[in-house]
């Protein structure tokens, strides 16, 4: 009986090889060695040798600060106003470029700021531009999630019928999945043109020429939100085909009992449908939430961050800083970053989804 315990547990372990030498040669150590380099100032071609210097290089990328900017005076103490009305402040400049006075504001820019009375609140930044990336990748990941999930699983819910053609529409619903990200981006950089660009043409002829045409890509206020949209597009079809997987494991004979019961379609779903894909909805939430961290070859093809750096984003920053600047532990600091923040977020969605005893 123990040999043959023995011999299980041996070919259990060679099968469970193949997957965990890939985890240790692609995850674990690319991990380790990332987290090596941002201890360092590494470069790529440099003729300085390579040194430590600790987290220094995460200080520069998360360093934060609040400042409180007040309005310059006369003698007689009142607020000193510009010929346009406004109030009249003193440079930034002066209290982050080697003032003794604020040691702790040195090399930090503005990052955003507000009017509170007479006086400005700035919030400074080590790295504005970072700081600029992960607000737009956690934008992304919060608006992506959501509703791609949502999307995908109503329209999982509209082919999961035994209708006459019902395939078709799961292939064309699937269709910009197996397509080329870097082809579908293309594509959507031509429909997101700003003079003769489909979306424009088809907004304009809808309100009959009141549209006036938009640069989507070009427009900080609507880059980003281009990009979500095309994202979404592009991905709710392979979400759509696991949750319907999920639903069609979910026995019938549960609906019948419902609609016996006379329960009606929302009740069937709330108490039926959605308990049977709750395995299937944590899988969903996580996949989503790591490919959209993982939101690269669109801001590549599409917009190279811009305008003004209203599409940077943490693995674009990564591969810019490493490759195209060639700072290795620059962009090795933003790959283990990015790491932890996606796995800790793995970790309490996981968490959240719990089967509660």
């Amino acid at each position: 009986m123990a040999s043959k315990l023995t011999r299980s547990n041996r070919a259990g372990w060679l099968m469970a090889f193949p997957g965990t030498a890939l985890i240790a040669a692609f995850i674990i150590l690319p991990f380790f060695l990332a987290f090596a380099f941002s201890l360092t100032n590494q470069r790529l071609a440099s003729p300085n040798p390579t040194e430590y210097v600790g987290f220094e290089n995460y200080r520069e990328l998360l360093g934060l600060a609040y400042f409180t900017l007040e309005p310059e005076r006369d003698e007689a103490g009142n607020a000193v106003r510009k010929a346009d009305g406004d109030l009249k402040y003193p440079r930034l400049r002066s209290f982050t470029r080697n003032n003794p006075d604020y040691p702790h504001l040195k090399g930090m820019r503005e990052w955003f700021s507000w009017q509170s009375g007479e006086n400005r609140q700035v919030v400074l930044a080590s790295d504005v531009v970072f700081m600029k990336a992960l607000v737009n990748t956690i934008t992304f990941v919060l608006v992506v999630a959501p509703v791609q999930a949502g999307l995908a699983l109503i329209l999982a819910l509209l082919i999961n019928q035994k209708l006459k053609g019902i395939s078709l529409f799961r292939a064309v619903y699937f269709m910009p999945v197996v397509v080329s990200i870097v082809v579908v981006s293309l594509l959507w950089r031509f429909i997101y043109s700003p003079g003769d660009g489909l979306l424009n043409n088809t907004l304009s002829g809808l309100t009959f020429g009141a549209f006036a045409p938009v640069d989507w890509l070009g427009n900080t206020s609507t880059a980003l939100g281009s990009i979500i949209a095309m994202s979404i597009w592009q991905g709710v079809g392979f979400h759509m085909v696991i949750w319907l997987a999920g639903l069609q494991t979910i026995s019938p004979t549960l609906y019948e009992a419902a609609q016996i019961e006379g329960a009606s379609k929302w009740q069937a779903f709330r108490y039926v449908t959605w308990p049977g894909l709750r395995n299937t909805a944590v899988l969903i939430l996580i996949v989503i939430t790591m490919q959209a961290f993982a939101l690269f070859a669109q801001i590549d093809v599409m917009t190279q961050g811009g305008p003004l750096d209203s599409t940077q984003v943490l693995v674009f920053q990564a591969v810019e800083r490493g490759y195209g600047k060639q700072d290795i532990s620059g962009g090795s600091t933003i790959s283990v970053l990015l790491f932890l923040i996606v796995l800790g977020i793995s970790l309490l969605q996981r968490w959240l989804t719990r089967e509660k005893t």
